[in-house]
Order: structure tokens, then C-alpha cells, then sequence
């Protein structure tokens, strides 16, 4: 019971006290916190990491720029730009209008009856192609042949009644001579003959008219043209007053275009006529690809419309084959003067700028000058050069998107270019392809296109979708 405790054993069992400064006495420091430590080392080590970035990127410039001169050893600037260059030329540069049209024939008849009856007979088929002359329609021709007989009969009558009367006229006068009658018998009989003279050209104007009916119930073609489709049957009675009439007849061959130009041209146009020129017109289809026809400039219209300060042209076409049709729509290209013996530049070579149009003029020392042109009329391949530019001189036509004036230049030809061209679209499959192929290092093309084909072990034939096979996947 009262054996003696060990004095590590009261330690450890008894606990610390704190102890307690005495009042008065000035508390020890804190030790810093320990949060505050950690982010100080953290930015210490940013530092330290962007130096040693810093440092590591100044040694790659030290070591790359050795080598960049070493490549344009011998050259001062940017290597020269690649160009295309083209010659002006002397040539003809036609000066020409592009208008809208519409086909119109010179002639379009709408066959109508001029008398009343029953139509009897068509002699046209739908489409047909008549002449002038040609037989189109039968009215019923009995009611105006029995009108024609009749009044036949009737200037008959009266021709015998004028013929009784001239021979008592002529025995009246024997007569009187002898004073065997009046004076007064013999001058009505005179009237009695002029009564039956003007019967009888009444009659006579009645046989005409019925004749001209009669006449009419036969209807021929008044012009040579296309006949449309029919608008009646046979069958049907028809007078003068239907609005439809029978059918259509229009002329195609010759045909005109009518077309309208800005007022401000007519001048010219104008100028070219009334010295006798004729002006070439030629019509193209609605897309303006295909040529339909040619044709001159005949004449245009007697005033502006000036609602739309234009006015409207008149060209007569030779439309043998039918290529330009009744109101077609087409487009018009007039042909209204040529310029002989001008300097030409390919389109390519003319740029706008600030101070107007110019071209990239090529140097004997190999680099471009930049020249300020005037341009004229232009076409869809060459510009008409009027000031600034003369034959033989070299333009730029390709790559002047990154020249300015005084740059050196390296000139490739067409066919170079077209090579270089080709071969970047040949080449290009060929990435696809490989790119598809994986599994196996570089190899021919041909081997790659087999190893896709057969489907082997390490060939890595594209999926439809384009991505390669995931690796270790059983052979197919």
C-alpha cells in the first residue's frame, strides 16, 4: 500500500500547468503565422519560374537568329514575292451594249369570219408553218350562193326592161321627127330608160356584194407564218362580232427585238445610223450563254419615255430554224462602234486606288513600279489602256495583293504555275489518305492503298467515317 511512486510515473501522470505571468510583466511575441510563410514561398517560386523562362527564351532567340541569317545569307528584306506577269498588247477593243429584249414578229393576224355562218371545215393542223394564200377556214357557202343567183336574176330582168326601153325610145324619136306624136312621149320615155339603166347598176352592185360574200366564206391566209392553236371546232356558227376569231397566224421569219438603251447613248447610235452604218446586234438566250441569233440595228423609237429615260430599238433577225420566238425574253448585245489599234490590259493587272486606276509595272531589275493608267472601255478579258501604259510593257496580273511600289519580285510563267497547282491538288488525297492509314511507317502509295484494301494487320484501312481503328484490333 505505501510503496513508493517513481518520478517518471508522477510526470507523465500529472498534468502541465500553465503558468501565468505576473501581473506587470510584458507579454513574449507571437511567431509568425504559418500561412503567411507559405504564401510568401509560393511567390518566391513564381518568381524564380518566370526568370528561368525568361532567360531559357533569350538563349532559343541567341541560338535561331545564327540561323535564319545563315538561310537569307546573301539577301537584305523579305524574300520576293511570286508573280505573274503579262504583256499589254496592241488589239481592237469592240465597244458594245448589253440590253434586255423581248421577240417581236413584224406580223401577227387573228384569222376572224367576215360573214355569219356555220363553220364547215379547218384546213390547218395546230403548229403548221402557212403561206400567204394558203386555205385556212369554210363558212357555209349556200345562203351566199343563192343570194348571188338571185341577184343575178333581178340585173337580168332589169337589163331586158332597159332594152324595151331604148328600142320605143328610138321609134319615139322617128316618130316625133314626123310629128305623128308628142314631144312629151318621147321625153319620158328618155326617163323611163335612164330609170332602167340605174336598176341595172344596182344590180350590178348587188351581184358584186353577194359575190364578196360568197368570196368570203372561203378563208385563206393573209401572210406566211406559224399558226397557233385553233380557238372554235367546226360546227359552230360564227359572226363577225366573236371576239376570239378562228386562230392566230404569226410571222417568225424575219423577226424583230425590241429592246431599250439609256437616253445617253442614243447619240452615238444616232450618229452611226445616219452615216449608213449598220450595227450588229446579237441575242443571246435568257441565261446569256448561248448564242440564238444575229441581227442589225434597224431603226428606234421617236421619243424618250421619261418614266425610265430610256428608249426603245427595233433589230431585224434571218430566223430560218425559229431559234427566236414571239415574245421570247432574250438578251441583246449591240455592237455600236470598234476601236482599231489601242492598247489592251489584261483585266487582272488593273487595280483601283486612292488616286484612281493603276498597275504593277515589272522592271528590268526584277522588282515592280507602281504606274497610274488611264482605262477605257473594257470586256470581259481585256481593259482598253488610254494614258500611262504602251505595248510590251509587263503587268502584274497575279499575286498583287502584297506588293507596293518598289518590290522585289520572282516571276513564274503560266505553265509553272499550273504544275505547281497540280501538284498541290494531287498531293492533297495523298495527306488524306495517309492520314487515314496509320499502323505502318512511311511507304509507298501504292503500298498504302493495298494495305486499305486487304484489310492486313498494321495497314490500318480508314472506317467509312474517315478515323482510323482503334490499335490492337483483330485483323478483318
Amino acid at each position: 500500500m505505501n510503496e513508493a511512486v517513481k518520478p517518471e510515473v508522477a510526470e507523465r501522470a500529472a498534468p502541465a500547468i500553465p503558468k501565468v505571468p505576473a501581473p506587470g510583466t510584458p507579454l513574449p511575441e507571437p511567431a509568425a503565422k504559418p500561412r503567411s510563410r507559405r504564401l510568401l514561398d509560393r511567390l518566391t517560386l513564381v518568381v524564380a519560374l518566370a526568370a528561368a523562362a525568361i532567360f531559357a527564351w533569350q538563349k532559343f532567340e541567341n541560338l535561331a537568329t545564327p540561323t535564319s541569317e545563315s538561310v537569307n545569307s546573301g539577301r537584305s528584306g523579305p524574300p520576293p514575292q511570286t508573280v505573274r506577269v503579262a504583256p499589254a498588247t496592241v488589239g481592237d477593243m469592240p465597244i458594245t451594249l448589253d440590253e434586255l429584249g423581248t421577240v417581236i414578229p413584224f406580223e401577227t393576224v387573228t384569222i376572224r369570219t367576215q360573214i355569219s355562218g356555220k363553220l364547215m371545215e379547218l384546213g390547218f393542223a395546230e403548229g403548221q408553218m402557212v403561206k400567204k394564200g394558203d386555205f385556212i377556214a369554210q363558212i357555209d357557202p349556200r345562203p351566199y350562193q343563192a343570194a348571188l343567183a338571185q341577184a343575178q336574176g333581178q340585173l337580168a330582168k332589169d337589163q331586158a326592161l332597159l332594152a324595151q326601153a331604148q328600142s320605143d325610145l328610138s321609134r319615139f324619136e322617128i316618130l316625133t321627127k314626123q310629128d305623128s306624136i308628142s314631144k312629151q312621149q318621147v321625153a319620158d320615155q328618155e326617163a323611163l330608160v335612164a330609170q332602167d339603166k340605174a336598176a341595172i347598176a344596182t344590180d350590178q352592185a348587188m351581184v358584186q356584194t353577194a359575190t364578196l360574200n360568197l368570196d368570203y366564206t372561203h378563208i385563206v391566209s393573209p401572210i406566211t407564218g406559224r399558226v397557233g392553236i385553233r380557238m372554235v371546232d367546226p360546227g359552230n356558227y360564227l359572226q363577225p362580232t366573236d371576239a376570239s376569231g378562228i386562230v392566230v397566224i404569226t410571222q417568225l421569219d424575219p423577226i424583230s427585238v425590241v429592246f431599250s438603251t439609256p437616253e445617253d447613248d442614243l447619240p452615238r447610235i444616232a450618229t452611226r445610223l445616219n452615216a449608213g452604218a449598220k450595227l450588229q446586234v446579237t441575242a443571246f438566250d435568257r441565261a446569256n450563254v448561248n448564242q440564238l441569233a444575229g441581227g442589225t440595228l434597224t431603226t428606234y423609237d421617236s421619243q424618250v419615255d421619261v418614266t425610265t429615260g430610256t428608249i426603245k430599238m427595233r433589230a431585224t433577225f434571218d430566223n430560218p430554224s425559229g431559234a427566236l420566238f414571239p415574245q421570247q425574253f432574250v438578251n441583246v448585245r449591240l455592237l455600236v462602234d470598234t476601236l482599231n489599234g489601242v492598247t489592251l490590259a489584261p483585266n487582272a493587272a488593273v487595280q483601283l486606288g486612292p488616286s484612281g486606276n493603276f498597275v504593277y509595272l515589272l522592271n528590268d531589275d526584277g522588282a515592280v513600279s507602281k504606274r497610274d493608267v488611264v482605262s477605257g472601255p473594257t470586256d470581259g478579258k481585256v481593259t482598253t489602256i488610254t494614258k500611262g501604259l504602251a505595248p510590251g510593257d509587263k503587268v502584274v496580273i497575279d499575286g498583287v495583293d502584297r506588293l507596293k511600289d518598289g518590290a522585289k519580285v520572282r516571276v513564274v510563267d503560266n505553265a509553272t504555275a499550273e504544275a505547281a497547282q497540280g501538284q498541290g491538288q494531287d498531293q492533297a488525297p495523298r495527306r488524306h489518305f495517309n492520314g487515314g492509314g496509320g499502323g505502318e511507317g512511311a511507304g509507298a502509295e501504292g503500298h498504302h492503298h493495298r494495305h486499305g484494301q486487304g484489310g492486313q494487320t498494321g495497314g490500318g484501312s480508314s472506317a467509312p467515317g474517315g478515323s482510323p481503328p482503334a490499335q490492337g484490333a483483330p485483323a478483318q
